[in-house]
Parts: C-alpha cells; sequence; structure tokens
C-alpha cells in the first residue's frame, strides 16, 4: 500500500514542548490522520502547584484530537482501532511489545541525539556536557529495547559555543519535525530499508534530577562553562554562597545562568572564590578561572555580573561551596 492511496491513521505519544513540531508537523501535512494522541497525565506546577496540562495536550485540543492520558501506558488499552502507525517523541516512557506490533509500519521514534550515542533521558545535555562538536536527530523505528530501534535517518547539526541545552532543545525539536515527515513518507513507500544501530558505539545517560545541577568547582573551567550550558534552563547550574562554619543552613542559593565561554589563565585564588578581574566578576576553578556573565541570587532577579558586584561588593572573597 502506498501512503498516496490513502491517509495513514496516526497515533501520536509524547509529551514536552519538544514533541509539539512533529504532532503538529503530522496534523498539517494530508499524508496523515492522527486520530489520537497519548500523553502523561496533567501535573501540578510552580509554588502555587497549579494542575498543569502537557504541551502536547494543549496542541492537540486546538484540532479536537482525542487525548489520552494514561499514568503508566504498558496498562492502557487501546479504543482507536486499524492503526497504520505510531509516532513517539519524548514521551518519558518505554513502549511496551503489545503496542509496538499494533500498527502496520511499526512506532517511530523522534530522539534528540545521533544515535547509537546518548540512548536514554538527558540526551541534549550529553553533547554539550562532552564537548563534542555536534549534535542531531534519529528517526528510529522502535523495538523493545530503550533507544535501540533500528535507524531511518539522521540530521547533523553543529554545536555552538552559545548553545545551551534550552537552544539545542528548540533547534532539535524544529529539525526533527521537518525530518520526521520527510523520512515518514519514503519509509512507508518502501524506499528506505531501517539499519542497525552498532551496538559498540551505544552509551547511556539517565534523568536529571534537581540535585545534578551543583556546581563541582574544583574541576576544569573549561568543564564548568560546559556544565553551565549543559543545565541552562533546568536544572540549572547553581553553587551555594554567603555560608558561615557555624551554622551551614544560612547558605544562599545562586544560579549561575551564563558564563565567558574562554577561561581564564588564573590560578591564584581559592578554589571557589569570588574575585575581581578587570571590572568583572570571576570565580576560581580547579584549573583556570571563569567571568560570571549572569547569574541569579535565591529570591532576587537574575541580573548580569557588574549589577551583581554593584549590589553585593560585600561577597567578594567569598567562597562558592
Amino acid at each position: 500500500m502506498s501512503y498516496k492511496n490513502k491517509k495513514i491513521k496516526t497515533i501520536f505519544i509524547g509529551t514536552p514542548d519538544f514533541a509539539v513540531p512533529s504532532l503538529k508537523a503530522l496534523v498539517k501535512d494530508d499524508y496523515f490522520d492522527v486520530a489520537g494522541v497519548i500523553t502523561q497525565p496533567d501535573k501540578p506546577v510552580g509554588r502555587k502547584q497549579i494542575l498543569t496540562p502537557p504541551p502536547v495536550k494543549v496542541e492537540a485540543e486546538k484540532y479536537r484530537i482525542p487525548v489520552f492520558q494514561p499514568q503508566r501506558i504498558s496498562n492502557f488499552k487501546f479504543q482507536i482501532s486499524n492503526i497504520d502507525l505510531i509516532v513517539v517523541a519524548a514521551y518519558a516512557q518505554l513502549i511496551p511489545k503489545e503496542i509496538l506490533s499494533i500498527p502496520q509500519y511499526g512506532c517511530i521514534n523522534v530522539h534528540g541525539s545521533l544515535l547509537p550515542k546518548y540512548r536514554g533521558a538527558a540526551v541534549i545535555q550529553a553533547p554539550i556536557l562532552s564537548g563534542d562538536k555536534q549534535t542531531g536527530i534519529t528517526i528510529i523505528k522502535m523495538d523493545a529495547g530503550l533507544d535501540t530501534g533500528p535507524i531511518l535517518s539522521q540530521a547533523k547539526i553543529k554545536i555552538q559555543q552559545t548553545d545551551n541545552a534550552g537552544s539545542l532543545y528548540d533547534k532539535l525539536s524544529v529539525i526533527g519535525a521537518g525530518l520526521l515527515i520527510k523520512i515518514l513518507k519514503k519509509y512507508i513507500n518502501g524506499e528506505i530499508k531501517p539499519m542497525p544501530q552498532d551496538e559498540k558505539k551505544a552509551s547511556y545517560v539517565g534523568v536529571l534530577k534537581k540535585k545534578d545541577g551543583k556546581i563541582n568547582w574544583p574541576k576544569p573551567a573549561e568543564e564548568i562553562e560546559r556544565f553551565v550550558r549543559a543545565m541552562t534552563p533546568w536544572p540549572s547550574a547553581f553553587s551555594e554562597i554567603g555560608c558561615r562554619m557555624s551554622d551551614v543552613g544560612n547558605c544562599l542559593m545562586l544560579k549561575i545562568i551564563e558564563a565567558e565561554h574562554e577561561p581564564i589563565r588564573i590560578n591564584k585564588y581559592k578554589i571557589g572564590e569570588l574575585f575581581l578581574y578587570g571590572d568583572k566578576l570571576a570565580v576560581q576553578c580547579g584549573t583556570d578561572a571563569l567571568i560570571i556573565k549572569k547569574l541569579q541570587l535565591a529570591g532576587k532577579k537574575a541580573m548580569n555580573g557588574e549589577e551583581f558586584l554593584r549590589g553585593h561588593n560585600d561577597f567578594m572573597g567569598s567562597i562558592l561551596k
């Protein structure tokens, strides 16, 4: 059967903003009939814990597409029959074999790294942390493993020195949507043969937690600068300031939002010490130092280094923990 002969009845599975461009591309393409969307349940968000729908649900409701929100997809019973295709993007749960076997063309995943490198969760942050020069999108036909299915296609992009996890997230979500539509049509028409991944090159990354943003100042400045970009905007790179030996609980949280890419070749201060470098705010790392361009003290608005110096000059000489 060719997709030219009928619309491809499709189920979309995804949750965050990353998945929205792919869903939108499928909905707007006449070759596909998005018959339903599966996403995570609404969750409480923010200090007031307001129950908030996931971005994919919000997008699906614009087109009046039925939305299903099971706690566990492994317990989900399909209410839509004769499915041709399932597309998955950033759903955060393994799809069970029972669902993988339902559609005629299988389940296709939009993955935010160049597989087989960086299987798992924090795949957008991982190449920044590792100092990779490029990253990209991989379209795979899913199997029962975690991101182990055969590859249909890939698209590569260069990681810019100014890129953080947020900017790459946005770029890759758009690239993924474009590649998805192009490749799906070729795959459905039998023009693409899925290619097995090279298991010898596989690596895995876990789920990021809030505590993972804690900066380890004894590391080289170059690594810490990459860490700051990888943790931005979430969970954010942070340290503690104003700590007293007699009162550990008195520490204030300090987020480092942006640092100069090039380290300063200075190694005369204590590790973690804030100091003036000309008229700029700098911090000593295990090797070399970093100029802090943007930061945020707990309970305050984000500010650049110069603003921080004007309002918090008493912190000069403090040791970040």
